[in-house]
Parts: C-alpha cells; sequence; structure tokens
C-alpha cells in the first residue's frame, strides 16, 4: 500500500489513514488508489469487523481533489485529446464511496479538520462521524465549477434535507463543526485533542459487537430510504432472519439469561 494511505488491522479493527498531511491529506492518484484499495480489502476483510478512517495531521481530514496535480492533467488532456482526468470520479470515488457505504460492517469517521470536496463525501459515506471542535465541512465543488461526487448529491439530502443540501452545493462555504452536529453530518462532537482516543474507543466496541446484525441494519436503513413500507417490512423480515440465524444472536440470548456480558464471534 503507497504511504499516501496507511493501512493497519488489529483486533478486528481496519484503521486506514489518508496520511498526505503536507497537502492537507488532498487526493492525489496516488492517494485515491491508495485509498480505494485500502477500503476494498477492509470491507471484504472477514477478519475486520469495523472501519475507523482518519487522516494525519490537525489541520485537514481531506479537502478533496488535489488541484495542483488536477491542473497538470487537465492540460495533459487538452493536448492529447485524452479527457480522461474526470475519470476519477468512476476510477476512484464511486469505488471508495461504494465500500464504505456498503460494507457489511460499521465505518467510522475520525474528522480531525476540514472535510471538503470528496472528503465531505468520504465522511457522508461513513455510518458514524466523530468530529473535532475544530473541525470543518465545505462541498466545494460549485467553488471550482464542478457539480457533485463522491457520493454528496445522494448522501448530504438524506442527512441534512434537500433545502439545506441544495443550498449548500450551491453556496459553498465553511460548515463549522458546531453546526454540522445541529445539522446531523457530525454523530458525536468532541474536543480536538480527544478525538483519536475518543474514535478509536467508539470503533473497536464497534469491532467487538454483534458484526451480522451491525451489517444488517446498515443495509436496512439504506433500503428503507428509498422503498415503501410495505416493501421495508419485506425486507426487514429477511434481515432479521439472517440476524436471528447467526451465532452472535444465540450468544447475545445466552448472556442475557445469564446476566452476562456477551462476547461476540461477529458471526
Amino acid at each position: 500500500m503507497a504511504d499516501t494511505v496507511l493501512y493497519e488491522v488489529s483486533d478486528g479493527l481496519a484503521t486506514i489513514t489518508l496520511n498526505r498531511p503536507e497537502a492537507m491529506n488532498a487526493l492525489n492518484v496516488a492517494a485515491k488508489v491508495a485509498l480505494r484499495d485500502a477500503v476494498r480489502s477492509a470491507a471484504g476483510d472477514d477478519a475486520v469487523r469495523a472501519v475507523l478512517l482518519t487522516a494525519a495531521g490537525d489541520r485537514a481530514f481531506c479537502v478533496g481533489q488535489d488541484l495542483k496535480e488536477h491542473i497538470g492533467l487537465l492540460l495533459e488532456d487538452r493536448e492529447t485529446g485524452s479527457g480522461q482526468t474526470m475519470s476519477t470520479v468512476r476510477e476512484h470515488y464511486n469505488p471508495i464511496v461504494t465500500a464504505l457505504a456498503e460494507a457489511p460492517k460499521p465505518v467510522v469517521a475520525a474528522v480531525n479538520g476540514v472535510a471538503a470536496g470528496a472528503g465531505f463525501g468520504f465522511a457522508l459515506a461513513a455510518d458514524y462521524r466523530i468530529v473535532a471542535d475544530t473541525a470543518a465541512f465545505n462541498t466545494s465543488f460549485a467553488g471550482v465549477a464542478l457539480t457533485a461526487d463522491s457520493g454528496i448529491s445522494w448522501t448530504l439530502p438524506r442527512v441534512v434535507g434537500p433545502g439545506r443540501a441544495t443550498d449548500l452545493l450551491l453556496f459553498p462555504r465553511n460548515i463549522s463543526a458546531q453546526e454540522a452536529y445541529d445539522l446531523g453530518i457530525a454523530s458525536r462532537l468532541v474536543p480536538a485533542a480527544e478525538l483519536r482516543a475518543e474514535a478509536e474507543k467508539v470503533a473497536r466496541a464497534l469491532a467487538g459487537g454483534p458484526t451480522v446484525a451491525y451489517a444488517a441494519l446498515k443495509e436496512s436503513v439504506a433500503y428503507g430510504l428509498g422503498h415503501s413500507l410495505a416493501e421495508t417490512l419485506v425486507k426487514e423480515d429477511e434481515l432479521q432472519t439472517r440476524a436471528g440465524g447467526s451465532q452472535d444472536h444465540s450468544i447475545a440470548v445466552q448472556a442475557f439469561v445469564n446476566k452476562e456480558k456477551p462476547k461476540y464471534l461477529g458471526r
């Protein structure tokens, strides 16, 4: 894995760290490829029961596309007529967001600083966002004459509502950590000095939890957002049957009867 992204698995928790602090964790091609591969690895590894997405440094979580590299690639496109620069959405951003959102395990984002553009989109693709009180969010796209990508046209309206999402997309601005919490973008707001410890605590608790049930909860919520009540009830029946057949459900019931804390196996 390229050193633009660090990847580590410990006790069921995969920690993925964006590692370009000198560039505010901007996404050059190497970082996008490494992040895509890391997220896919974590999502597909049965030994991984939760994912923590974080970033190095204290200035930024991720400011999105590396515009310095982007300018050069645009010029190359014009000279060659290849038109390959914007294929990054299809080749990198879409697979990253899909793997985060559809991973059959909880994904926690620890947002340590500015999350802009695709960085904002990646944070929204996580299931739970722990945000430093010094962090900020910005859609950014319209500011560089682009439309939304990294799933943000799907995730942001579902978090803040379509009207507010349209406002934030048409008129990009910094959303403070407190406002992000008030809008529901931040799941939990913590002092910056406590962010990493709190994020690891939450992520490790999830890594020790009932993974099959967590996966079913993610799928159920995503399904319910786009289907009728009747359809969602059928889906809940299907998913509850799956969760009820897991070893973790049997462990939980036995532990409840014995008045013990369950020790889940993640299957």
